[in-house]
């Protein structure tokens, strides 16, 4: 599984043209093979701050995609960033939930 983050800062006053290029993105990006997840997020203590993410299931799913008409436009989109945006692609061996935290919580060994 691989996910990719793109971290970028866009000033507020154009937020709104960002999002209405992100929006149809992110909604054929979920249409894509393999795409397991795609959103857009904000930044609470920084609202200049957008957060782009995608869980691909293969490294294929991921190449296919960056590939991809719509990523030209995302990558359009950064171009309006502050700074540089921050880009990275993670590959994920697995993943637990709750369980975890269960876990964590119900283990009496201090340490």
């Amino acid at each position: 599984m691989i996910l990719s983050t793109i971290r970028m800062a866009i000033p507020l006053e154009k937020q709104n043209d960002a999002l209405r290029v992100i929006g149809p993105i992110i909604a054929q990006s979920r249409k894509e093979p393999g795409c397991l997840s795609y959103h857009v997020y904000q930044d609470i203590m920084d609202n200049n701050v957008l957060m782009i993410q995608g869980n691909w299931k293969t490294e294929k799913n991921l190449e296919q995609h960056v590939r991809s008409h719509q990523y030209i436009n995302l990558l359009l989109v950064m171009e309006m960033s502050l700074k540089q945006p921050e880009i990275r692609f993670d590959t994920i061996a697995g993943s637990i939930g709750i369980e975890k935290i269960n876990m964590i919580r119900s283990d009496t060994h201090e340490g």
